[in-house]
């Protein structure tokens, strides 16, 4: 139990990394350097969060099977997109919604069996 609970704070700490990226490239946009302070806190964040999170999973992957956890990664295709929407704005249809709903099924699907 303790191996789903690290492999769904990996997804989680997936998602928030996008968003990080997401946030450096506007400040990018903005400012047109990757040395202005606030781009490069928000790069280095992220790449940092990427690195903890690379090893947390290494962890996880030491104590179950790569089938097992990995269907979860996919609720990264969930969370960013609704992140996004939240945060940026973003918008979807509802065909986008649908396909959120499938893959959630799928995930279900997977880790049961």
């Amino acid at each position: 139990m303790l191996t789903y609970f690290w492999a769904l704070m990996c997804v989680f700490g997936m998602a928030a990394g996008q968003i990080l990226f997401k946030l450096a490239a506007n400040s990018l946009a903005e400012t047109g350097s990757f040395l202005v302070p606030r781009t490069a806190t928000l790069l280095f964040t992220a790449l940092a969060l990427y690195g903890l999170i690379t090893i947390a999973w290494i962890w996880v992957l030491q104590k179950a099977e790569l089938g097992k956890v990995y269907p979860m990664m996919a609720l990264a295709f969930v969370l960013v997109p609704l992140a996004s929407h939240w945060l940026f704005g973003e918008r979807f249809t509802p065909q986008y919604f649908i396909g959120i709903v499938l893959i959630m099924g799928g995930i279900v699907v997977a880790v049961r069996s």
